[in-house]
């Protein structure tokens, strides 16, 4: 794989970790979540978060996470709700089966960051953040 460029290996290893997190959602009996769902979950507040928070949050677009809702929404995970500061707006809610599908969401996620942090090691899974930090901040 030295061979390969930047956005190559960059591609293949957010497959990989994509992978196994998808492999311990499974592991937890969240068949029905994605990462990207999962994920999604996550970033959802208590009390609920517009859908173009979520999408900021995210780093994607609101289309892309209108999409995304649909999803959990019809898997039963969120719910939208009128937004009480603005009658014109939606709030994403976790229902209780969220709530839930969140706390295992997070330990599966976890679980995948602590196998990388033992696989590479303390030192080199923060300089990989710190890198992938710094890549995602840049202008390149």
């Amino acid at each position: 794989m030295s061979d390969l460029g930047l956005l190559r290996l960059l591609l293949e290893a957010f497959r990989a970790v994509d992978g196994r997190v998808g492999e311990a959602l499974d592991d937890r009996g969240s068949a029905g979540l994605s990462p990207g769902h999962a994920s999604a979950l996550i970033i959802i507040d208590r009390g609920g978060t517009r859908l173009t928070d979520l999408a900021g949050r995210a780093g994607i677009t609101k289309q892309a996470m209108m999409q995304v809702v649909d999803d959990l929404e019809s898997g039963g995970y969120v719910r939208r709700v009128p937004d009480a500061k603005d009658a014109r707006a939606k709030v994403v809610k976790l229902t209780a089966k969220g709530v839930r599908e969140r706390a295992d969401a997070r330990r599966a996620i976890s679980a995948v960051e602590a196998r990388a942090r033992r696989q590479l090691g303390a030192r080199r899974f923060d300089a990989l953040r710190d890198a992938l930090e710094a890549l995602a901040d840049s202008e390149l």
